[in-house]
């Protein structure tokens, strides 16, 4: 008797690569799946215990060893009959781990049963120079930004990575000099300092177009990270981005949902770099 495919513990190469494939496109459907798996291992044992009370007061006399492979194959599709249901054991896990996304990469979240698979490559944990460079560079003004609003660190830089493709599209002045403005602010009417006139591309109900705007100037990249923190934290309309930045899903569908940015797909773009962001930090730190 074999179980569906969807329905085996991630025990193998294949099954364990295609967990991790599916976590950095879509973490939270990788973490509901890694949910049932743990859920999955401790039905499993659960019933494991059950049958080996009932044996214990069994007599034992028509046991083999195809009847014990038998009962065995029998508890696997209980088990995973019982696993995954609404209310269930693997719902409490998934809002576990969704707590702890903002500490750890949902790649990282695997089951025990995955401990054996072979490690990723080098590339794919430190990243390219360019990115370790980029958060080396900035991680000291991140981490001032972060004493002031209370958001990681790692969100900041990471969003600041989006804006800039890592440093390679910023904000730069007519004569090509740098702005140094890592997070896209624009000068609304309030700002008294130096601005930056670009063309970018902005989306009016759904649709890209590119239009001449102007943004804010600094000094130094330390100006950008404070500039954005004040922000941040004394505007109003930021409040619930700052209250909902324990987890990288959160952080980001809260600015999309304040309007920082017009592109539809703004926070799940702004989630991938994220974790990408994560994992770089694992592989170097």
């Amino acid at each position: 008797m074999n179980l569906p495919s969807t329905s085996r513990l991630a025990t193998d190469t294949h099954s364990i690569d295609s967990l991790r494939s599916r976590a950095a496109t879509d973490p939270k459907a990788a973490i509901k799946e890694v949910a049932k798996q743990f859920e999955a291992l401790f039905m499993q044992e659960l019933m494991k215990s059950m049958r080996a009370a009932q044996e214990s007061m069994a007599s034992g006399m028509f046991d083999n060893s195809g009847t014990k492979m038998g009962t065995e194959m029998l508890d696997t599709q209980f088990a995973t009959k019982m696993t995954g249901l609404r209310g269930g054991l693997s719902e409490a896990i998934a809002r576990q781990l969704e707590r702890q996304m903002s500490a750890t990469p949902a790649q990282a979240l695997m089951p025990a049963a995955a401990a054996g698979a072979p490690a990723r490559s080098e590339s794919a944990i430190k990243g390219t120079p360019r990115q370790a460079a980029f958060l080396k560079d900035h991680q000291d003004a991140a981490r001032a930004a972060e004493a002031q609003t209370g958001i990681p660190a790692t969100f900041m830089v990471a969003q600041a990575a989006h804006e800039t493709g890592w440093g390679k599209h910023e904000i730069r002045h007519a004569d090509g000099s740098p702005s140094f403005n890592l997070f896209g602010i624009k000068a609304d009417a309030n700002w008294k300092g130096p601005v930056a006139e670009v063309s970018t591309t902005e989306y009016v109900s759904g649709v890209a177009r590119k239009v001449v705007a102007k943004f804010r100037a600094y000094a130094s990249y330390a100006e950008s990270f404070g500039d954005y923190a004040k922000l941040m934290k004394s505007s109003p309309r930021y409040a619930n981005v700052v209250a909902n930045a324990d987890s990288a899903q959160g952080f980001a569908r809260g600015l999309q949902r304040a309007g920082y940015a017009t592109d539809p797909a703004y926070a799940d773009k702004l989630t991938r770099v994220i974790n990408t962001t994560l994992q770089i930090q694992r592989g170097v730190g």
